[in-house]
């Protein structure tokens, strides 16, 4: 078992005010995905959240033209954030590190329940800071003591009974 991963507040507060663009590796156009909702509320804080799924590749997600590889995304990127398995991160963590300095990526930033040590030990190697097992829609609400992290501003949970149709 993992040693569990700890990291300041101050850390993380300083990724997250550093980024400005992050390609989100795993991005769903499915409106119920986690995916989908923390690539919302990022876009609603400010980032440009540009999708990278080969799946859905030339399709658009909440506006921005989703990609099939790091390498496709014709803009700088500061972040990539990884929404896959932890078996699928070691891979795309090198093609981050490949891509490091013709992207300007500076950090790799694995979702909840994502964790690969090998590749970020790889990633910090090469000058990449690596932060694990957290969502940066959840750090960055917990750090700006906001209640939407929860889903309570997120419009879709409501305390309202929903009408019913009458056929």
């Amino acid at each position: 078992m993992s040693e569990p991963l700890t990291y300041s507040d101050e850390a993380l507060r300083s990724v997250l005010a550093e980024a400005r663009t992050i390609a989100m590796v795993g991005a769903s156009p499915n409106w119920n995905r986690p995916s989908f909702f923390a690539m919302k509320y990022l876009q609603e804080k400010g980032y440009r959240v540009i999708p990278v799924n080969p799946r859905a590749a030339g399709q658009e997600i909440l506006g921005e033209a989703c990609y099939a590889t790091l390498a496709e995304v014709p803009i700088p990127v500061d972040l990539v954030d990884i929404f896959r398995a932890s078996d699928a991160a070691g891979a795309i963590v090198d093609e981050a590190i490949a891509l490091k300095d013709e992207k300007g990526i500076r950090t790799i930033w694995m979702q909840l329940g994502v964790r690969d040590d090998g590749a970020a030990a790889r990633a910090e190697a090469a000058g990449l800071e690596v932060v694990m097992d957290r969502c940066p829609k959840i750090e960055f609400g917990r750090l700006h003591s906001e209640l939407s992290w929860g889903g309570f501003n997120s419009r879709i949970i409501s305390s309202k009974r929903r009408r019913t149709r009458i056929a």
